[in-house]
């Protein structure tokens, strides 16, 4: 019996023995890794590896717009994926029956649906063998036995990203920019070290170095030094004379370098209680980036972002993308060329200096030279040859002047009978367009009047006494032009949706180009908008009469059957919400820039409360009304709202409340008490949202509040405002400026009207560091049941959707 216990023991021992052996197996079965696959296995389209620390993930991924896939490494915990790796870059799949697996020959491959394979990776053979993505982002073809005999990395292979712990080797690692966006193939553009050592960064273009970083010289920043700037120094460098490697500060803060398809190499970090990216750095700026605009295309380097056009006689070689560049209309005849002159151009390199005397000199050079393209007299005599690239207008440095470009001669002449055309048009336009206009006017007074019969009779009654004024007095300005429907249709080429800009309360709102060139924006009255009808009167009454560089020009407007259009400035850098709202534009808004709206802004209200012909307060003031010109100047837009108001009176009140809310002081909103101080509380919640980067309105809650001004208050009082400054100006902006902008922001935004500062006053505590500032009483919180700011006008406010009509003062 005890024999018998005794074996039995044996064998639940054995048992035991055998299962304890098998455990680790068991717990380290291969299925259970989420970051390694094995020989025996495969990852499909739609399956992923992730790293341990979930850092990085590798899969497949479709850029942009395009069907195909490929397979590549991104971020795992943003929002917004960033490819920073791709391994078959220029071998796309072109279906979604892809496969990540070894081969027979130990081999990593993608294989598409129909078995076509491309090689990621060389196992040499070897048997024992996995692949894994690390948490730094790097994937690695590695012995199982032996994890740190790695036998190939994806870091040796870099596509358009250098992240932490990547070697860029002198002539061989080096980053290469995407063709495009839609496109990870190889692009034109790569970065790395020197040819024949690390000492220095360099941007290519087709292998021209163009762009070069400062010289190492042992300091970790030595190679930008402008990171130096920045309170909290992002990153160290490296380097050694053939590599060159980085470390984030701190060193757990993820960061990486990014060269994007045009050229600029951008450095980001990524922070984490914003669950995004910072653009902590970016060159070079766009039109410095070579060959930008292509051949032919000249980049404007006062448009953000850069704006490619063509020169006279020439045509985009793309009219859906121009920075393809420009091809010639008609082709050059060689004998009896003529050239165009094209002054404040930046030359471009690669010319031929001639020991020539004289401007006839040098043109006939160039002319008896078929070759030839162009020449310059600027320094000497200079000539171009082929195709020209890197043409630039707009730069504020040395070496701009009068570029002669080559045309063929029945070019220029149809450039000089087109020149002749416009200026006959534009001046028999005027007195055609009145006689035209007056006309319609007739038909208009003299026809029946059908009391009842709809909207329309009141449109044309509502313009007919007050613009028959307009343009019978001197006010209305010489550079106002009447235009007819079919200018206008020719402008924006009958109302194309490509040409669409926009759409607001008025109606639709059209980008056109006159017969001139001059660019322009069309706003068209919609059938249906009753507020539309008020804002016509009130722009072309108001804004025809008012002048500064802070308010957007009206050119003219056209008044033809049922249609009513105005034409305006065009504002090629579109509003300030387009950038201050967005993560990665605003990083575009430095300092510097946001002082010059703030002050611009400031400016273009004093002159509309104080010293125009007509004292106007503007009603709707906010950074969508705010619109950016080449410069990034600041024009307020949208007077549709605007009232005329008495200097000697204080305020006034209305039963037609408009306006925004989230921008609408409270005394207006409640009770349609307006004055003045109605749109400084509209600048003081401006200026906040310009110094943040936030909005005032919106569904995330800041604090214990859901404004932005609700969370300022909440901030001054426990002395931590400098939370409240954007982060992309930190460590970049002089911090005592800002927290005063802050400041000032909460005396323009007090509940009683009667404590907030006039607009002179505003701007004097703005820019006077020596200026007294009170401190500020409370805000005048607006308290609604919806975040979302909405638009208010006595005809409609929508509220998310749902429609308030007649919104009586109480």
């Amino acid at each position: 019996m005890v024999g018998k216990i005794r074996f039995w023991r044996e064998c639940r021992l054995v048992n035991l023995l055998i299962l304890c052996s098998l455990a680790p197996r068991c717990l380290s079965a291969p299925m259970e890794r989420t970051d390694i696959i094995f020989q025996n296995q495969s990852i499909s389209d739609g399956q992923t590896l992730i790293s341990v620390s979930k850092n990085f993930v590798i899969g497949f991924f479709s850029p942009g717009v395009s069907s195909y896939r490929y397979v590549g490494i991104w971020d795992s915990d943003v929002t917004e994926r960033r490819v920073v790796w791709v391994a078959n870059r220029n071998s796309p799949i072109k279906d979604n029956l892809g496969t990540l697996k070894f081969d027979n020959s130990s081999n990593l491959i993608v294989v598409d649906g129909s078995g076509n394979s491309f090689t990621v990776a060389h196992g040499m053979g070897l048997q024992d063998l996995e692949a894994a993505i690390l948490d730094n982002g790097n994937f690695v073809l590695r012995s199982i036995a032996n994890q740190a005999k790695i036998i190939w990395q994806s870091f040796d292979f870099p596509t358009d990203t250098w992240l932490p712990e990547m070697n860029l080797t002198v002539g061989s690692k080096l980053l290469t920019s995407w063709k495009s966006s839609d496109d990870p193939a190889v692009g034109d553009y790569s970065f790395g070290p020197g040819i024949t050592n690390a000492s220095q960064l360099i941007i290519w273009w087709k292998g021209n170095a163009f762009w070069t970083s400062g010289g190492w010289d042992g300091d970790v920043n030595a190679l930008i030094p402008e990171l130096k700037s920045i309170s909290t120094i992002p990153l160290y460098f490296h380097c050694d004379n053939l590599t060159c490697t980085y470390t984030p500060n701190p060193a757990s803060r993820m960061t990486k370098f990014m060269l994007d398809p045009n050229g600029p190499l951008n450095i980001a970090q990524f922070d984490p209680d914003a669950q995004s990216w910072t653009l902590l750095w970016r060159q070079p700026a766009s039109c410095q980036v070579s060959n930008l605009c292509g051949v032919f295309g000249i980049c404007n380097n006062n448009m953000l972002p850069s704006h490619c056009r063509c020169p006279k006689g020439f045509a985009p070689q793309d009219t859906q993308y121009s920075r393809k560049g420009c091809s010639r209309k008609i082709p050059l005849q060689c004998t009896g060329d003529k050239f165009i002159d094209m002054p404040g151009m930046r030359l471009p390199g690669n010319r031929e200096k001639l020991s020539v005397t004289g401007d006839d000199e040098c043109q006939s050079a160039c002319m008896i030279n078929c070759s030839c393209t162009a020449y310059s007299v600027l320094d000497g005599c200079s000539l171009w040859y082929g195709d020209l690239t890197n043409l630039q207008d707009g730069y504020n440095g040395s070496g701009v002047g009068t570029l002669y470009l080559r045309v063929a001669a029945s070019e220029l002449e149809s450039i000089s009978s087109s020149g002749h055309k416009i200026l006959w048009i534009a001046g028999a336009l005027p007195s055609g367009a009145f006689v035209i206009f007056c006309l319609v006017l007739f038909i208009w007074i003299r026809r029946p009047k059908n009391k009842g019969k709809g909207k329309q009779n009141g449109h044309h009654s509502l313009m007919t006494t007050d613009t028959i004024k307009l343009w019978e007095s001197e006010e209305a300005g010489s550079q106002f032009t009447m235009f007819s429907f079919s200018q206008i249709t020719n402008a924006t080429d009958n109302f194309s949706t490509e040409a669409k800009l926009g759409e607001g309360g008025f109606g639709p709102v059209y980008k056109g180009n006159l017969p001139d060139g001059q660019e322009v924006a069309v706003k068209r009255l919609a059938a249906n908008s009753g507020q539309g009808l008020a804002e016509f009167k009130n722009e072309i009454l108001l804004i025809a009469k008012l002048q500064h560089s802070n308010l957007v020009g009206l050119l003219g407007c056209c008044i033809e059957g049922e249609e009513m259009l105005l034409v305006y400035e065009y504002m090629p850098n579109k509003s300030l919400d387009f950038f201050l709202f967005e993560k990665s534009r605003r990083a575009l808004l430095d300092w510097e820039m946001r002082m010059n709206i703030i002050e611009g802004v400031a400016q273009g209200l004093i002159y509309l409360h104080k010293h125009s012909r007509l004292r106007i307060i503007h009603r709707d003031l906010k950074a969508s009304n705010i619109l950016l010109d080449t410069d990034m100047n600041p024009k307020i837009s949208d007077f549709g709202m605007a009232r005329i108001f008495d200097p000697k009176g204080t305020q006034a009140n209305t039963k037609r409340v408009v306006g925004t809310y989230g921008y609408m002081a409270p005394e207006y909103a409640m009770a349609g008490i307006f004055s003045v101080k109605s749109d400084v509380y509209s600048y003081g919640v401006l200026l906040l949202e310009i110094v943040s980067g936030m909005k005032n309105a919106g569904s995330q809650r800041r604090g214990n509040s859901l404004s932005l001004l609700g969370y300022a208050w909440e901030l001054w009082n426990e002395g931590r405002c400098q939370e409240l400054i954007d982060k992309p100006l930190h460590g970049r902006c002089p911090e005592n400026v800002a927290l005063r902008c802050i400041h000032v922001s909460l005396l323009c935004v007090q509940e009683q009207a009667a404590d907030r500062p006039s607009m002179t006053e505003v701007l004097s505590m703005i820019t006077n560091e020596n200026a007294t500032v009170p401190d500020p009483k409370q805000p005048g919180f607006l308290s609604m049941l919806v975040s979302n700011q909405a638009e208010i006008t006595g005809e409609t406010c929508s509220l998310n959707g749902l429609s308030i009509t007649n919104l009586d003062g109480r």
